[in-house]
């Protein structure tokens, strides 16, 4: 996991320093940090959700302005994905063959996340514009903790389940919000992301369980 993650990050550096001096990103470059808030939930296909988890979402952000009003936008961030539900049959509490039962989890995943981006924005006026995103998001997962509890009964306590989660998880991203000055070439950033998961997250063929989150973005591009 840190070789992927060391790959990420000299891959968006490697990025980063290309743009700045391609004909093709004559609009510039911009880098920034981000600190969101998330507000996940899961959605199983055999059952119901339970109610919404707070997470928090934080890393890297970058532009690559192709158009005066257009950029490429990406980012390297450590994200949280939180949620519960309810499920039946559920691996590893399960044994195979016994009586089915029905568990109570809470979801407890993080993610490397690399979104891929475009930002549509509006022409700036007194130091602001507004801006629309849509794109892709790319993450991969590196911790995986679960809470269940069955008939009153708990059978998993902050439980380490990467076993039964998938590596990849792929959202479709669609957002939108604004940029003000502030000094010089420092702006801030805020908006709010539907990040909509339409890849299994866990490993069980017999269960299709998709995760989604808000995120009230906040950010500072230098």
């Amino acid at each position: 996991m840190k070789r992927i993650s060391t790959i990420l990050i000299l891959s968006v550096l490697s990025f980063g320093a290309w743009a700045q001096n391609s004909p093709l990103t004559s609009y510039g470059f911009r880098l920034g940090l981000t600190a969101t808030p998330t507000f996940g939930w899961v959605k199983p296909e055999q059952g119901k959700t339970d109610g919404i988890g707070l997470g928090f979402s934080y890393g890297l952000i970058g532009d690559f302005n192709f158009a005066p009003n257009y950029s490429f936008s990406t980012a390297l961030t450590i994200t949280s994905i939180n949620g519960k539900s309810t499920e039946a049959n559920v691996l590893p509490y399960y044994a195979p063959g016994s009586a089915p039962k029905a568990y109570d989890l809470k979801y407890k995943l993080q993610y490397i996340d690399l979104p891929l981006t475009i930002k549509l924005k509006t022409v700036k006026t007194d130091g602001k514009r507004w801006y629309g995103q849509f794109g892709l998001s790319n993450s991969i997962n590196i911790s995986a903790k679960q809470d269940a509890v069955t008939g009153g009964a708990v059978v998993g306590d902050n439980l380490n389940v990467s076993d039964h989660i998938k590596l990849y998880r792929a959202g479709l991203i669609i957002g939108g919000g604004g940029e003000f000055d502030i000094s010089g070439n420092t702006s801030i950033v805020a908006g709010l992301t539907f990040n909509n998961g339409f890849t299994n997250i866990v490993t069980d063929k017999a269960r299709d369980v998709r995760s989604h989150y808000l995120a009230l973005n906040f950010g500072v591009f230098f």
